[in-house]
């Protein structure tokens, strides 16, 4: 049984074939998925698609893309979202600077603010980061996520990564770790700790080989978790089995559910 840790089921790109998709998930071995919120309305989304499936749940948060857009009333709602008993991660949030859609002092700010409304609401946090490595580093020292925290896609050099383990963070792998020319995240995959990683998909995005170039979904997270078994010469039971422990772990579904 595997847990697609991070995925965005409720994007329109599945409007069509939604039920089909969650099909291929179950008779796949995909048995929990984490639907990941990135502004208001896709946090509602998210929570509402938990509600509505008992194996997925939800994290709830305000991307760096949308960070301009938060106002007083967003962390208002969000709160209220956090409380819902499937609300397992407040997230996505962290630093974009491949993109910078919001202005970096903006998403620096909005990024310290959800850190302690997850601490106030004792939620780990679910980090998205993206060439900013250095100030996220420097944010999640300076604030320290009560409940840990995991950094979605991992895109940093080993030597962040030995940083962040010693904090107490869960590295989690997508499909670019599956691809020909990703040597540098291959390497850390193979130094990370098993029970320290987490699998995902990141879908709609992300494909990972041999799919790459058409739509992502949940039930090819198992590539995942062989290109992970591949690295650590480890059966795939293995990975599976741990992951989702870890998961379970970081999620604390099984105090929260």
């Amino acid at each position: 049984m595997i847990w697609d840790t991070h995925a965005h089921l409720d994007d329109p790109v599945y409007t069509e074939d939604f039920v089909a998709v969650l099909e291929r998930m179950g008779s796949s071995g995909i048995s929990r998925m984490t639907n990941v919120g990135y502004d208001l309305p896709s946090s509602e989304r998210s929570v509402r698609l938990a509600q509505d499936y008992e194996f997925i749940y939800a994290a709830i948060g305000i991307h760096p893309h949308n960070a301009a857009e938060a106002k007083d009333e967003t962390w208002e709602r969000l709160l209220r979202l956090a409380k819902q008993p499937k609300v397992v991660a407040w997230g996505e949030i962290g630093l974009d600077y491949y993109r910078d859609l919001s202005p970096r002092s903006i998403q620096k700010e909005v990024f310290i603010h959800q850190i302690k409304l997850a601490n106030e609401v004792g939620l780990p946090i679910v980090i998205h980061n993206r060439d900013a490595h250095q100030d996220v580093l420097e944010i999640v020292k300076a604030n320290p996520p009560r409940c840990g925290g995991v950094f979605h896609c991992y895109s940093g050099s080993w030597e962040m990564a030995k940083v962040l383990l010693n904090m107490g963070f869960y590295l989690s792998f997508a499909g670019p770790v599956t691809y020909k020319n990703a040597r540098h995240t291959v390497e850390v995959a193979s130094h990370v700790p098993l029970g320290r990683i987490l699998v995902e998909t990141d879908s709609p995005y992300l494909t990972p080989e041999p799919r790459r170039g058409k739509r992502n979904e949940p039930t090819y997270v198992r590539e995942i978790v062989k290109k992970i078994a591949e690295i650590k010469n480890l059966p795939f039971e293995d990975i599976a089995s741990q992951t989702m422990r870890n998961a379970e772990t970081i999620f604390n579904t099984r105090r929260k559910v």
